[in-house]
């Protein structure tokens, strides 16, 4: 097999997640990418690393070979100019046990390959961050970003309770929800304390929030300002929500603050099928049977572990 230089833009994303996340992952990998993997995805789609928490990264493709030498003979056609740079071998877990790449073997990989850029390799700060890793028989190199892991910086809120959902998974959720931003209206019509309208609002999606408990909304929109982010959020019951969004992110109420029964469920499932095109709901019970009855089709689903013994859970329900 020959090298190549890629001239169409691929990328390949590197994965991480905790064992009690896997569900989860695959349903936000489906829909962002329409594959699932366990370390690597490779795909033509251009997704921000930062905008999953599964994602540690993404190397832009540049070369591939068939070895760590087919690399090397090609990197320096590079041109960077006064620029420094870094190559970092990225660690993933693709290899069989028997290629297993170890940790000096990895430093000399990133020599090796660094030695033929024509440049000033810099190893704190350098201007632009290369990677090369293997995958599937043969080797990628190219410009590497890395996740700044944006979420992390929302789980401490002013406003907090114990049910409320992780920044992780309110996360993942509004990716499942809203795979391409653009020019797309949503809603979290029970939002809560802002959880996933903080998530949202980080990305850049227009999304507005309400929610019928007054000192939910408050909260919400303490939590909102906090983080210098902008967003309307009402208090108004789903049933008086007036207006039509092309997404719904609904986590149902069943929390001490905001209790709700069968027909209550159902009443804001009912709702929301008259107000969105695509809803995704987020439950800790059995609801197919109310979703069917008002009008939607399941498109998918995965269910969301709290800790590695799931003893609490969440059902994602994507429908349409």
């Amino acid at each position: 097999m020959e090298n190549r230089s890629i001239e169409t833009n691929e990328y390949l994303y590197v994965y991480t997640k905790g064992l009690e996340e896997g569900s989860l992952c695959r349903l936000e990998q489906r829909v962002l990418f329409g594959q699932e993997s366990d370390n690597l995805i490779k795909s033509t789609s251009m997704i921000e690393p930062s905008r999953s928490p599964f994602i540690k990264g993404r190397l832009t493709i540049l070369y591939s070979g068939d070895s760590v030498e087919d690399i090397s003979k090609q990197v320096n056609q590079i041109e960077l100019g006064n620029k420094t740079f870094k190559v970092l071998y990225i660690k993933i877990n693709d290899l069989p046990s028997g290629n297993k790449i170890e940790f000096e073997d990895q430093r000399a990989i990133e020599k090796k390959v660094g030695w033929n850029i024509i440049g000033k390799a810099e190893m704190r700060k350098p201007d632009v961050l290369f990677g090369i890793i293997p995958f599937e028989g043969r080797w990628y190199f190219g410009s590497y970003a890395e996740s700044d892991s944006v979420w992390l910086h929302h789980a401490k809120k002013p406003q907090e309770y114990s049910t409320a959902l992780s920044t992780r998974l309110a996360r993942a959720v509004v990716n499942i929800a809203v795979p391409d931003p653009t020019d797309v209206s949503v809603i979290d019509p029970c939002c809560g304390i802002g959880t996933v309208l903080v998530e949202a609002l980080s990305m850049g999606i227009t999304i507005t929030g309400a929610d019928r408990n007054p000192l939910a909304v408050k909260g919400a929109r303490e939590n909102i300002a906090h983080f210098d982010y902008h967003g309307e959020v009402a208090v108004q019951d789903i049933a008086e929500q007036e207006g039509h969004y092309d997404v719904a992110i609904i986590d149902m109420p069943y929390n001490l603050y905001s209790r709700a029964t069968a027909e209550e469920q159902y009443t804001i499932i009912k709702h929301a099928r008259r107000i969105a095109n695509r809803v995704v709901i987020l439950t800790i019970e059995d609801m197919d049977e109310m979703i069917v009855k008002a009008g939607f089709t399941i498109m998918d689903r995965c269910v969301a572990n709290k800790g590695l013994k799931a003893l609490f859970s969440r059902q994602v329900v994507v429908c349409e």
